[in-house]
């Protein structure tokens, strides 16, 4: 049995408690928070677990093997640290670090010390966006473009822009689906509400190739949205995470080119497009909780000595994102060249 702590029980935590506390191969050993008040709550649902608000006593505890770390942004890197300093593996929420040089410097330590670092990428354990990774893999053809929207009214968070809180999650998504990686990024964006950051931002991404990709997030719009489509040459993808039933529809539709000589015989051709349109289909899709099937993964990957499909690495390279499009943001968009993130093994 592999013992875990929960560090935090504010708004993700208790989603993190729940699983833990049912999994066969798991031990939730104790929840640590700050709050005595939120700590009240796992007494009375979880008696048998342990409750405390120092941090200290979850490193103390040799029971503990690993801790999911569900705590405010900017208190991850030094959470995480110390956790790795003492031995017990992490899973940490995203984004990891609020900057780059802190997600490497926490990759390495666990590298270093052979712990499993995992990042909280909950939407790549998804039934919808594995089905997305499967079929770009197999039968979307060559890639054109990634198109997300992803808004609502609120919630604003005073410590980190809407980038960091909202696009997090169609970088993430990306980072796991798309064939390739971006070489540069450009954003821009606004803030409405004097002294907070900004609540609107545009993030267009390039690759090496003629992918591209651009994301759309707002706390200020009037209704919520999260849908994405990704273009192909052989089929599309229309992704919907607010449809209960067919978040994925498979689109057998695009254009064909065909090169025509001209009559004079030069060696310049007219280009010809021609739109196919076929039919429709919704894929079967593994409807399990995700935040289930990672901690699942957390667990196994400890016991195996395994690397987690969300692992440091992964969340370093969307740490990267985020850091270049915040830099681009604040220069009305212009384009930053991404360091091209080392595996560290």
């Amino acid at each position: 049995m592999i013992g875990v702590a929960v560090v935090g029980y504010g708004y993700w935590g208790p989603n993190l408690v729940r699983n833990l506390w049912e999994m066969p191969g798991a031990r939730l050993v104790c929840v640590c928070d700050l709050r005595k008040d939120r700590l009240d709550g796992v007494r009375s649902r979880y008696p048998a677990v342990e409750i405390t608000d120092e941090f200290e006593e979850v490193l103390r505890d040799p029971r503990i093997d690993a801790v999911a770390i569900a705590t405010p942004a900017h208190t991850h890197f030094k959470l995480t640290m110390q956790a790795l300093l003492a031995g017990k593996h992490v899973l940490v929420e995203k984004p990891m670090a609020s900057t780059s040089d802190e997600a490497r410097r926490m990759v390495e330590e666990a590298a270093r010390r052979r712990l499993v670092l995992a990042v909280d990428h909950t939407f790549v354990h998804t039934g919808a966006v594995r089905k997305m990774r499967e079929l770009v893999e197999n039968g979307l053809g060559d890639v054109y473009y990634y198109d997300s929207v992803r808004v609502n009214l609120g919630l604003f968070q005073h410590d980190v822009s809407v980038i960091w809180d909202l696009a997090v999650h169609d970088l993430s998504i990306m980072d796991y689906v798309l064939p390739e990686r971006p070489v540069a990024v450009s954003a821009t964006g606004m803030s409405h509400v004097a002294g907070e950051p900004a609540n609107i931002a545009y993030l267009n991404l390039f690759f090496e190739s003629k992918l591209i990709a651009h994301v759309h997030v707002n706390w200020l719009a009037p209704v919520k949205v999260r849908r994405t489509l990704i273009g192909g040459s052989s089929k599309m993808i229309l992704y919907d995470d607010l449809e209960p039933s067919e978040k994925i529809k498979v689109y057998d539709r695009g254009i064909t080119l065909n090169g025509c000589p001209q009559k004079n015989g030069e060696k310049v051709y007219q280009m010809l497009v021609g739109y196919r349109t076929g039919d429709m289909y919704a894929p079967h899709l593994d409807l399990a909780e995700a935040l289930g099937i990672e901690l699942r993964q957390f667990v196994g990957c400890i016991e195996r000595n395994e690397v987690p499909v969300a692992d440091g690495n992964a969340g370093l390279r969307v740490v990267r994102i985020l850091e270049a499009a915040t830099q681009s943001l604040a220069e009305r968009g212009r384009v930053v060249e991404l360091e091209q993130v080392r595996r560290i093994a």
